[in-house]
């Protein structure tokens, strides 16, 4: 299906994975159920070789996104680390960019004093919107979701929204 997806219509020739954008993402959780998680992380983007032209100047690019970071609730610290695709659109002529991707997730310490992951392994999903304010600097927001996919009994859950700031090469 992914073969698919990747062949029809994709504007591939002549393209090659390249560094797109190097920063720094913060998060917080919503009041409520898990609140008082923050998430801080650098991260790094490649623009992938598929790229689909959807007309009307419309562009759908595919990217591979990595992060590592700290994430913590008021007593607990740990590590987080992310890899995997993220689809972006952009509009012609305008300076926005509209993402949802996936990744797997890992976490260094899965137990934490307000929730209980159930194992360090995860998948983190994002939807988010960023503004590209020069040629080299982007600013984004994203609400993200992670758990472990009912891999353990325990998977609760956590909703973040992110802020990011990054330098575009």
């Amino acid at each position: 299906m992914l073969g698919l997806l990747l062949a029809i219509g994709c504007d591939c020739s002549g393209q090659e994975i390249r560094l797109n954008s190097a920063g720094a993402r913060f998060g917080f959780s919503p009041e409520g159920a898990g609140s008082g998680f923050r998430q801080a992380e650098a991260f790094v983007n490649w623009d992938l070789p598929w790229d689909w032209d959807l007309g009307a100047g419309w562009r759908l690019g595919s990217r591979l996104d990595a992060s590592a970071g700290w994430i913590g609730d008021s007593s607990v610290n740990a590590g987080v680390f992310t890899l995997g695709p993220t689809l972006m659109l952009r509009p012609p002529s305008f300076p926005l960019s509209f993402e949802v991707g996936f990744s797997p997730t890992v976490l260094t310490q899965d137990n934490f004093p307000s929730k209980n992951f159930g194992i360090p392994f995860q998948f983190t999903s994002h939807a988010g919107i960023n503004y590209d304010m020069t040629a080299h600097f982007r600013i984004g927001y994203r609400f993200q979701h992670m758990s472990n996919a009912d891999l353990s009994r325990h998977n609760p859950g956590l909703n973040l929204h992110m802020f990011a700031l990054s330098y575009l090469f």
